[in-house]
Parts: C-alpha cells; sequence; structure tokens
C-alpha cells in the first residue's frame, strides 16, 4: 500500500515563518514538520510514499531525499496550480495505481492512530474519512454520518450539523479519480475534495472512522506551539552531546551529537536541543523548548515553551517564553519577549490584517528569519515581526511589523 501526502500550499496563514521556509520543514519537537508524519506512516507498514510538493519544492525534495535514510521510498508530484484539494488529489492520478492512503500534510495526530487507520484500511479497502469531535466545527469540513456511513461534508457551515469534522485522513481507492474527473469547480474557482465526497457518498459507500487522540490542524502560528507541546510530551531523553560537569538535566531531554551544554545550564525537560546547539553557561531552558541546529543561548537568558529555529542567537540577558523564532534571529543583551497581558486575557494576534485570538492566556512573539533587536528592546505579547526587521536599543514592538522595518 501506497501513501499520498499532500504537502504543497504555501502556509500563508503561518507568515512571516514561512516566507523562506516551505511549512513541511518547519521544525517541531525537534524535527521539520512533515518528517513526523513520515514516521509515523513507516511505522504503520506504509513505506511507499508520495510527495505532493508545490511552495518551494526544491527544498523539501533536498532535505527528504529518495527516503533511503528514512526507510521509507520517496518519490514526489508537482501541483503546478494551486486549484483545490480535488486537484491535488488528482495530481496523482497513475501513481496510485492501487488501493492508497491520502494524508493532509498539515495535521498532527498520534502515530497510533495513524497505524490503527492503516490497519483498518489494510484489512477491509473499503473507502473512508477520519473525523475528529471538535469544540468548534465552523472552522472545518462538517461531517454528517448514520451509522458510520457518510452522508454528506459541508464546508465550514455557519450552522454546523455536528461536531465531527474532516481530519485529512483517508483511505481511497483508484476509482476516487473518476469522481475527481467530474468534480466541478466550486464558487471560489476551485475543485474541492469535499465535493468529490459528497459526490462519492451519494453512489457508493465511504465510511466514517474515528481518528483516535490528539489531532490538530496546524494553520496559525501558535497552533505549531501546540502541536510542538503534543510531540514534545513524548520526547525519550537521549543524551549524544557534550554536557559539561556542573550542568542539571531534568527528565525527557535530548541533546543530539555535536551540541554543547555548558556548566550552570539548568534543562528541564522536555526540551530538544539539536546538533551545533551552544547552550550555556548559566542559563534556563524551561519545558517544551524546542531548539534547532546551532542555536545559542547564552548567560543569563530564560527559554519557556518555544521554537526556536536554526542559527538564531539568544546570547545574554534575554528572556522568550511562549515564541516561535525563525532562522538566523539575533536578540540584543536584554531583550525581553513578555508574553501575558496585564489583564489577563487571552492573547490576540493579528493575521492578514485580522486581529484573532489565539486561544492562549500566554503567547509571546511569532518571529520571521534573520531579525535582530538592539539591546534591551521589549516585545509586547502576540507581537508578529517579519523577516529581515530590526528593532533598536531600548525599541517597544507590538502588533504586526512588516518586513524589513526598522522600529527605533
Amino acid at each position: 500500500m501506497k501513501a499520498l501526502i499532500l504537502a504543497a500550499g504555501e502556509g500563508t496563514r503561518l507568515r512571516p515563518l514561512t516566507s523562506n521556509i516551505p511549512k513541511p520543514l518547519l521544525t517541531l519537537a525537534g524535527r521539520p514538520y512533515l518528517l513526523h508524519l513520515v514516521h509515523s506512516l513507516r511505522d504503520a507498514g506504509v513505506r511507499e510514499q508520495c510527495i505532493l510538493v508545490g511552495w518551494k519544492s526544491n527544498r523539501v525534495k533536498e532535505f527528504f531525499g529518495d527516503g533511503h535514510e528514512l526507510g521509507v521510498e520517496l518519490t514526489y508530484l508537482e501541483q503546478k496550480e494551486r486549484l483545490g484539494t480535488a486537484n491535488a488529489i488528482g495530481v496523482a492520478e497513475g501513481e496510485m495505481d492501487d488501493d492508497f492512503v491520502c494524508v493532509n500534510g498539515d495535521v498532527v495526530m498520534a502515530p497510533e492512530a495513524v497505524g490503527e487507520m492503516v490497519s483498518a484500511f489494510q484489512r477491509d479497502r473499503a473507502p473512508f474519512m477520519g473525523v475528529v469531535q471538535v469544540a468548534e466545527p465552523k472552522r472545518f469540513g462538517v461531517v454528517e454520518e448514520r451509522e458510520g456511513r457518510l452522508l454528506r461534508i459541508m464546508e465550514k457551515p455557519i450552522h454546523p450539523p455536528s461536531d465531527l469534522v474532516n481530519g485529512g485522513l483517508f483511505g481511497l481507492t483508484p476509482e476516487v479519480f473518476t469522481y475527481i474527473r467530474r468534480t466541478e469547480r466550486s464558487p471560489r474557482g476551485e475543485f474541492e475534495f469535499t465535493d468529490t465526497l459528497n459526490m462519492m457518498a451519494a453512489e457508493t459507500e465511504v465510511l466514517v472512522r474515528r481518528i483516535a487522540g490528539e489531532w490538530m490542524d496546524v494553520g496559525y502560528p501558535w497552533e505549531l506551539l501546540r502541536a510542538n507541546e503534543f510531540l514534545m510530551a513524548r520526547v525519550q531523553r537521549d543524551i549524544r552531546g557534550t554536557v559539561e560537569e556542573g550542568a542539571v538535566l531534568k527528565g525527557q531531554v535530548v541533546v543530539e551529537e555535536g551540541a554543547l551544554v555548558r556548566s550552570g545550564a539548568y534543562v528541564e525537560g522536555p526540551v530538544y536541543i539539536s546538533k551545533g546547539c551552544d547552550i550555556g553557561p548559566n542559563c534556563y531552558l524551561r519545558p517544551f523548548t524546542c531548539l534547532g541546529e546551532g542555536v545559542r543561548v547564552g548567560n543569563a537568558v530564560e527559554i519557556k515553551n518555544s521554537i526556536v529555529m536554526r542559527g538564531t542567537c539568544i546570547p545574554h540577558h534575554n528572556y522568550v517564553g511562549d515564541s516561535v523564532i525563525g532562522e538566523r534571529c539575533n536578540l540584543g543583551s536584554g531583550t525581553k519577549v513578555a508574553n501575558l497581558r496585564f489583564d489577563d486575557r487571552l492573547v490576540r494576534v493579528s493575521i492578514k490584517g485580522r486581529a484573532l485570538s489565539s486561544g492562549r492566556r500566554k503567547m509571546g512573539v511569532i518571529m520571521g528569519d534573520d531579525v535582530k533587536t538592539g539591546i534591551n528592546a521589549m516585545i509586547e505579547p502576540g507581537t508578529v515581526v517579519w523577516e529581515g526587521t530590526v528593532i533598536g536599543m531600548g525599541a517597544r514592538a507590538r502588533g504586526n511589523i512588516g518586513p524589513y522595518s526598522k522600529v527605533f
């Protein structure tokens, strides 16, 4: 059995984090986002996997290669135009010549849940869609079912008929391409797979299976933190790098080979320290911190529940909490990221001109690549800082700061 992984989107709602990095390569729990799914499918016995790429496809191909080192066989297809999910799956016609699993590349779920779904499909070979129960179904494709059979699916309805939504995991047969060819453009000009599924449900049987355990759709930057928290909670202690005498590592901490943890560092797991990192002396890494390759964390720095991507320097007297920091950033001495409102309300974040609730009481900064701050710079909760921006000495940053800006 093969798998088709849909990973062609540009991830525009995740910008500025995806301005330079394709969404599948964003870091979660020490690994690129998509690698977790590749591993889950592999462990479920699906070793032939095809990744549908689009935005910055070459970087995805360069990282994953042919999959040999990952224990899988990887091939690639490219969606030239973003014409909807039915079009995306339709690109694989000819490549998927037998029953196959199709997974959205931007969902995070427990590996054992993926295994259960694959096993059930291998057993009965009946087309199915995976569903999950959520608190706010109107954000998703909402499913109506009867006795485990799909009746219809409605895309983001104002009045949802149920709290079951499309979980982005399907078991499909080659017959699906017949239905995709018959799918017409939606009012927004795309070929929607929800329309394909409704057509299938009207003419044949599509099973509905509930995805067990944690599930999340990562569409906004703060959802990366939630996904990271879930995946980091599964990390097992593994110390391969150099840990100097006087450093304290508590709980589930990963220190990759080639990383250095200096004396006086206090690391409270789960924490992931990637290769090439230089940590300490005398710093504090709190739970659910994930550091990408070559990150520098220096003296008198505290980082909590944050993702810090490759090559970024947080070298002295800094506090970073509940934040996502891009690649090659440099925080000047004394730069502080606030993550809690004085009125204790949920932090709001400006995305595409709209102030959206993050759903989080604590939320720091979303920072793109190559940002620099001067000494004693201050960043307010929920601030978005786009790539290449400079925040000057003692400056106060807030709101949504565009690319290559200067704040003084």
